[in-house]
């Protein structure tokens, strides 16, 4: 049928029928709040490029934690700023590094909160570089075996999922060996698998204090050009045991995201980095926007692309709405 007959604006009449034929809804089980952590106590260093997070000291993550459970968030995804670096990351993989600290903390005060950690090592190398460098680039073998390493100390402090986010070859297979051959059979993996060398990471790396001192990442991440190869990647991470493969940034990759979903019809989580988020926060500030109206159209839309999970800083701004 056709004009007249046909009036889509029927099903928009009212705020009622328009929510009986929504077809996408965003819930609170689909965020994910990054934070980060630092040594110290009574530490609250803000992070200027994003407004509304900081550094915390483990204590005073406890507290953000507590906080943010009780509005609703039931996860949250940490990452570590440790008191030193070394040359391989190793530091990460210590019994007393600072997010296994964080996490046994954590677990202790909000054990129904689930901890989900990044793994990766460029914020624990003095280079910045996410692997051990040989002859002036990452070595991928070697750092694999720092990465499974690292897996391994933060699920034995408490981590509920394991989350690599170094792109190096066969990392998902490395760490799930090694989870498993520690008895963590149960203990999933959340692959970064279509992680691009994106320009959107800015506000991050002052965030982890994790720029790279020399070149860049692109001899590991991905190409923003490319997106055979990402299904490529994510088809690589299922095979050695992704339980959840991620699409990294988020808005610049709707598509990728979108392509992912349809191609393997499994979890799939986008990450809506900082540089995403700052720019949100930079346009309210200057009162162009109305924050609160894009940040729900923009993860709505992340969500309608094929995203199961949204790892977002705007989980803490907009999750008593969804309660």
């Amino acid at each position: 049928m056709q004009f007249p007959v046909t009036r889509l604006r029927r099903l928009r009449r009212n705020a009622v029928i328009r929510d009986m034929v929504r077809e996408t809804f965003l819930t609170r089980h689909d965020l994910i709040m990054p934070l980060f952590v630092c040594p110290g106590t009574k530490v609250d260093n803000p992070i200027s490029s994003m407004p509304g997070n900081s550094q915390l000291s483990v204590d005073l993550l406890v507290e953000k934690g507590k906080e943010l459970f009780d509005k609703g968030v039931q996860s949250i995804l940490l990452f570590g700023i440790p008191e030193t670096k070394d040359e391989t990351g190793d530091v990460a993989c210590q019994h007393n590094g600072i997010v296994q600290q964080a996490a046994r903390a954590l677990k202790k005060a909000v054990p129904e909160l689930y901890l989900i950690a990044d793994v990766c090592n460029c914020e624990y190398t003095t280079h910045g570089h996410c692997g051990t460098i040989v002859d002036g680039d990452v070595d991928n073998d070697l750092t694999l075996h720092t990465l499974a390493h690292q897996s391994v100390s933060l699920v034995e402090s408490g981590i509920d999922m394991i989350a690599p986010s170094d792109m190096m070859d066969g990392r998902v297979g490395a760490i799930r060996t090694a989870l498993d051959k520690n008895g963590y059979h149960n203990t999933p993996i959340m692959a970064y698998s279509a992680k691009y060398a994106s320009a959107f990471y800015g506000p991050f790396r002052e965030a982890a204090e994790s720029a790279p001192q020399f070149g860049d990442r692109k001899t590991y991440q991905m190409d923003p050009a490319n997106g055979d190869e990402a299904l490529r990647e994510v088809a690589l991470d299922i095979q050695e045991g992704a339980d959840i493969v991620m699409v990294k940034p988020a808005l610049n990759y709707m598509d990728i995201i979108h392509r992912v979903k349809t191609e393997f019809n499994m979890p799939v989580a986008c990450y809506n980095v900082s540089g995403e988020f700052a720019m949100v926060k930079a346009a309210a500030a200057k009162g162009w926007i109305d924050e609160k109206r894009i940040v729900h159209e923009l993860l709505t839309g992340l969500k309608r692309a094929g995203s199961d999970l949204i790892i977002s800083y705007h989980t803490q701004d907009i999750i008593e709405d969804l309660k």
